[in-house]
């Protein structure tokens, strides 16, 4: 049997396919290599994977992850994999293949994910031939959730946000100044805990501040992530990941502002995945 995985930092679509066709579909927590160690991966995998499958009965992984971007990191999720799948071979790549492989098959394309994360990548239709260094969430991350939830925070903790949305912001959230700090700066996941912000900033898109903010995160985002590639206004621009999904009416328009002409734009790229890998 064939396992195929999406993995994101929040969390992680599987499909197990038997004889070609889809067997099972599965959710479990997100990891990322840079955030956990191959423990901490293994009981994840253990307590909310295993249960489901017949572990032993898997011959092929194929794992498409945030943060598998060079090989101490993959080898970081193949020694979680070797014991919990101890009759499988190994394919371990970025997101960002998964991402093209999903939305471009086999033709030439700028593959982006947005998610909590982000990223992009030029696809000459087999192979990711050029890609942005991923500068994560605190120097990079441009267009994501977690890019937004900065954003957002920076503002309400400077007192910059409007009345209204201040007062909206304390009432859900109820989180102090030390409170925001602590979960940034101590706790685990910071980029998960920014991104959990794009629920407010979904729910207040049409106020004009917000409004504002989401635009001006996806002008950065074709500034830093996309314009880059030498022929981004030649190729479509495709995009995976919830961001992009939920937000595609104000991405497609600001996009066109940089002369770019969107490709597909799915939530999750698992789907296409399985098809890629029937």
């Amino acid at each position: 049997m064939k396992l195929i995985a999406d993995g994101g930092s929040t969390k992680t679509d599987w499909r197990l396919l038997h004889e070609g066709r889809e067997f099972k579909q599965l959710q479990s927590t997100g990891f990322n290599p840079y955030l956990v160690t191959s423990e901490q991966i293994e009981e994840i995998l253990w307590k909310e994977l295993q249960p489901f499958i017949d572990n032993k009965a898997v011959t092929e992984v194929y794992y498409y992850g945030a943060g598998c971007s060079t090989p101490s990191k993959n080898m970081v999720i193949e020694r979680a994999f070797e014991n919990v799948f101890p009759q499988a071979s190994f394919f371990i790549d970025h997101d960002l293949l998964g991402a093209a492989r999903s939305v471009c098959g086999s033709s030439e394309g700028i593959a982006c994910i947005l998610g909590t994360g982000s990223n992009s990548c030029y696809y000459d239709g087999k192979t990711v031939v050029d890609h942005i260094f991923s500068l994560g969430y605190f120097f990079g991350d441009e267009g994501s959730g977690a890019y937004m939830g900065k954003q957002l925070l920076s503002a309400y903790l400077h007192n910059e946000l409007p009345a209204e949305l201040a007062s909206a912001f304390r009432s859900e959230h109820m989180l102090s100044n030390e409170n925001i700090l602590d979960a940034v700066y101590n706790k685990p996941a910071p980029s998960r805990f920014l991104a959990s912000f794009s629920k407010f900033i979904s729910d207040n898109r049409e106020h004009p501040y917000i409004n504002n903010l989401i635009h001006e995160n996806f002008r950065s985002f074709y500034k830093y992530q996309v314009i880059c590639y030498p022929r981004h206004k030649e190729i479509p621009v495709s995009f995976v990941g919830s961001v992009a999904y939920h937000y595609q009416d104000i991405l497609i328009e600001t996009g066109k502002e940089f002369e770019i002409t969107a490709g597909k734009i799915i939530q999750a790229p698992i789907d296409g995945l399985v098809e890629f890998h029937r």
